[in-house]
């Protein structure tokens, strides 16, 4: 018996060499979602969208900083079936979509096999384009470094690691008014097995993309402490303003880098290179940011992970940041 499809895609709004990313409304309540297709037809791709969906059903409970996925199904040909995680109670299991999304038909149904995440919508795009479109905003930067620092601290405590943190990975919702992040494309995350500090576990494959790569990363001998190094890179640029151009397509990303002549290389690639180098944190003005801060980043961008702050140091720290005010004493 053939249903009425549940959702309606009206655009699209992203695409990368792992999916394609579509705004689309629920039927029955005309709300929006943002719908991923991940296109499975070669063993990596399959293992990239299955890691996906692993750490987002992994989280027994949402955090507001981190994208909320809805649904998702399995589509081969025109079967679109649901795919459920054994390990999950039946009572807390995810709804999964069981209809055809409407509109959308492959070019050759015996072969076409796609995975479809049904998430959140973030009608503020991701974070490099909000904040280039902004005047530099200091009271938005502490918003976003606690949020973030908030948001990595619970995928941590989870055992999720999400090995690609990056501003173009960071999506922005005005649903609740103010600017809110969501830490998203979980598709290079690694979801620990055991329930022990995850800062223990060791991972051997290098991922992610080279300017917000720690040094331990180019070599292939990393833990968790990989995305403490990404977010200082990510911390440092969105205070200051650094930007480089992604050399193929062209687009201005926030991001850190060391000059070597006419050639911008990765923190993380030079420090491997120089491991006694010392950052010149503020790198534009002395003004422009509080002497925590700059501690705070230095502690983040550590060479050595021993000496790099973990996620849960973080978020302690980052509620301490002054941003150059005086603290006013608390009224008993």
């Amino acid at each position: 018996m053939a249903t009425e499809a549940k959702y309606s895609i009206v655009r699209e709004v992203g695409r990368g060499s792992y999916g394609v990313v579509y705004e689309a409304i629920v039927n029955q309540t005309r709300s929006k979602v943002a719908v991923k297709r991940m296109h499975c037809n070669v063993p990596e791709n399959v293992e990239l969208a299955l890691q996906e969906f692993w750490a987002l059903q992994s989280i027994q409970r949402q955090h507001e900083n981190v994208i909320q996925l809805e649904e998702c199904i399995l589509q081969n040909g025109q079967v679109f079936q649901p795919i459920s995680h054994h390990y999950r109670k039946s009572d807390s299991h995810l709804l999964l979509i069981e209809t055809c999304l409407k509109g959308r038909r492959c070019m050759d149904p015996k072969s076409a096999c796609f995975l479809w995440f049904v998430m959140e919508f973030c009608d503020g795009g991701n974070m490099n384009e909000y904040l280039l479109s902004r005047s530099p905003d200091a009271q938005l930067n502490n918003s976003f470094m606690r949020q973030l620092s908030s948001a990595v601290a619970f995928l941590h405590r989870n055992q999720i690691v999400h090995r690609d943190l990056k501003s173009d990975n960071i999506l922005i919702s005005h649903r609740l008014g103010s600017p809110v992040v969501k830490v998203a494309d979980f598709g290079l995350s690694k979801v620990c097995q055991g329930k022990g500090n995850v800062n223990q576990h060791r991972f051997s494959s290098a991922c992610g993309s080279n300017f917000y790569m720690a040094p331990e990363v180019w070599e292939g001998h990393y833990t968790a402490k990989a995305d403490i190094f990404a977010l200082g890179i990510i911390f440092w640029a969105m205070v200051e303003r650094i930007t480089f151009r992604d050399g193929d397509t062209e687009k201005e990303l926030l991001g850190t880098y060391i000059c070597q002549g006419k050639e911008l290389i990765p923190l993380g690639e030079a420090l491997l290179e120089n491991p006694n180098m010392k950052l010149q944190i503020p790198l534009k003005n002395k003004k422009s940011m509080p002497e925590d801060l700059c501690k705070l980043l230095h502690d983040m961008l550590a060479f050595n992970p021993k000496e790099r702050l973990d996620a849960f140091q973080l978020e302690v720290r980052i509620r301490q940041i002054s941003y150059g005010k005086k603290r006013q004493r608390s009224v008993s």
